[in-house]
């Protein structure tokens, strides 16, 4: 009978150590790069060259280069070292989703996809990005996520550097349509860490955009639901959008009309109580000038999380 206690006593203490430990996940500090699919890349070059490099970097900013070319038919428009817009000519006819990627920086690309595959999700081979470490994989609805190594983002991330510029272009994120709210919470939250950020709609009563922030820094997806199954090409280019992160939104409006982008809107305070502006590319995909914080309270719910951007 002792015996029996003793085991029983060991395997009782092993379950306990096993349920208290669960994997280790590597960190995921923001987003890297989006890739963006366009029909006319001279078109699109021009106009992503003027959004996005609307104002040289300051003297302490070293930038390998503004604009570094990728592959015949993608280019790379740098965003100031932190964030980059790559564009790829559209194969297909036509496409619902023209977002064709979103790349997020972390400390440890091979023990991530190790964690992926552990969590029974399917992870292309460990290869490189340039120089770096990097995976894909698709998350429950099929958009395509990069995972990049990248040991030295927090350095990168350091909002000071941007707290001269009208215009700094650092994507502080992505937003996509979504048809099965649990699956994809399950696979950022449950899995990757993700944690909410602000959820809100066009009614008080209702949530339309759901907002989940990266687990060690600042930037996040957001979720487009209740979006119709028959949305149009114009709509689908709403709601598939990125977002770039700005001090002051009326200043990033004059500089982007001296660039010869002038917006067909004027800016306004969004439901999540900050100043934001929308631009499209000649492909209809929404770029979003987003000020780092809100000045008015947002509808809905309260935000959870930091807000990006230089202290204030």
């Amino acid at each position: 009978m002792k015996r029996f206690v003793f085991v029983f006593a060991l395997f009782v203490c092993s379950i306990t150590v096993f349920a208290s430990d669960p994997p280790e996940r590597p960190r995921i500090f923001g987003i890297a790069y989006v890739r963006i699919r366009v029909t006319d890349l001279n078109k699109a070059t021009d106009f992503y060259s003027r959004a996005l490099n609307a104002v040289p970097p300051p003297p302490d900013l070293e930038t390998p280069c503004d604009w570094c070319e990728r592959a015949p038919i993608a280019a790379g428009i740098s965003g100031k070292r932190r964030g980059l817009v790559e564009l790829e000519v559209l194969r297909e006819p036509a496409s619902a989703n023209l977002l064709k990627e979103v790349a997020f920086s972390t400390d440890d690309a091979k023990k991530l996809r190790d964690l992926l595959l552990k969590s029974r999700v399917a992870a292309e081979k460990l290869t490189k990005c340039d120089d770096d470490p990097c995976f894909s994989t698709l998350d429950p609805e099929n958009h395509r996520i990069i995972f990049v190594q990248k040991i030295n983002h927090t350095s990168i991330q350091l909002p000071g550097a941007y707290s001269s510029l009208p215009i700094a272009s650092p994507i502080i994120h992505a937003g996509f349509v979504v048809r099965d709210r649990a699956a994809q919470e399950h696979f950022y939250k449950d899995i990757l860490g993700f944690h909410p950020y602000w959820h809100g709609g066009m009614k008080d009563d209702q949530t339309d955009w759901v907002s989940l922030q990266v687990p060690d820094g600042t930037d996040w997806v957001e979720f487009m639901v209740n979006v119709s199954p028959n949305a149009d090409h114009h709509t689908l280019g709403v709601m598939n959008h990125v977002a770039l992160g700005v001090t002051d939104i009326h200043a990033a409006q004059q500089q982007l009309i001296k660039n010869g982008l002038k917006p067909n809107e004027e800016p306004k305070i969004g439901r999540g109580g900050k100043w934001q502006l929308n631009l499209y590319d000649p492909d209809d995909t929404r770029i979003e000038f987003m000020e780092f914080k809100p000045v008015q309270k947002p509808c809905c719910s309260d935000y959870t999380g930091p807000h990006p951007g230089p202290p204030q």
